[in-house]
């Protein structure tokens, strides 16, 4: 099976003579996989999220997605990739405050040029699908931190992203909380959805991924299976 992510030899400075946030990492992630990636602070995670986002351009090195190079691609190329094939969490959900929590979701749909009705259809789908429909009128202000993340997670997949990356998508959040969101990532992937997790925390890695990647000053540490649970 080819890969779905594909990293060689990548390299990430931000200044010339500084030292490298990612150092010669090489990384394959499978379709359908469950990868997280832990790490102290300064490691690299959120640049390695980037660079296969295509937010940012390696130094050196290849960076593929669905084999589309995308280190190669041209900006507008990039702005296409994002809205087509990556949906992306974050740790403070990125919602517009000033936007419903239904517009908020349609937003990527609308500007990836997706049919009005399929837009409308898909995010009720969601909405129904992650417990938050009644929400659907309501600003994200009004919504707990929980309720916010699952509305930036179907915000993400509205669109039926290939790849969906999560940047600490439980940081903000309470441990029981966070404990839901887990879980709701876990059933996402067990559908079939392809997730690379950033995350500080052991637990969640080893819970809900099946795989999990150490960054230690910018290079590959370790790279070990998890045990699936039963």
């Amino acid at each position: 099976m080819d890969n779905l992510v594909q990293l060689t030899d990548v390299t990430k400075r931000y200044d010339h003579d500084g030292t490298p946030a990612l150092h010669h990492v090489s990384l394959a992630v499978a379709p359908g996989e469950a990868l997280a990636v832990m790490g102290p602070s300064g490691s690299g995670k959120s640049t390695l999220l980037n660079l296969i986002a295509g937010l940012d351009r390696p130094t050196g090195g290849e960076v593929s997605v669905g084999g589309d190079r995308v280190d190669q691609l041209s900006e507008t190329g990039l702005a296409r990739f994002r809205r087509r094939r990556v949906g992306m969490i974050f740790q403070f959900f990125n919602l517009l405050d000033d936007m419903t929590v239904l517009d908020n979701i349609l937003l990527p749909a609308q500007l990836a040029g997706l049919a009005a009705a399929r837009a409308r259809t898909r995010a009720g789908e969601l909405l129904e699908a992650l417990r938050i429909a009644k929400h659907a009128d309501a600003y994200p202000a009004r919504l707990s931190g929980g309720e916010r993340q699952r509305v930036a997670i179907a915000r993400a997949l509205v669109n039926r992203p290939a790849l969906l990356l999560a940047d600490e998508p439980t940081g903000a959040l309470d441990t029981a909380t966070g404990e839901e969101i887990g879980e709701l990532l876990l059933d996402l992937n067990h559908s079939g959805q392809t997730l690379i997790v950033v995350t500080h925390n052991p637990d969640l890695a080893a819970r809900y991924a099946r795989r999990v990647i150490r960054l230690v000053d910018g290079q590959v540490a370790s790279d070990a299976a998890v045990a699936v649970r039963p």
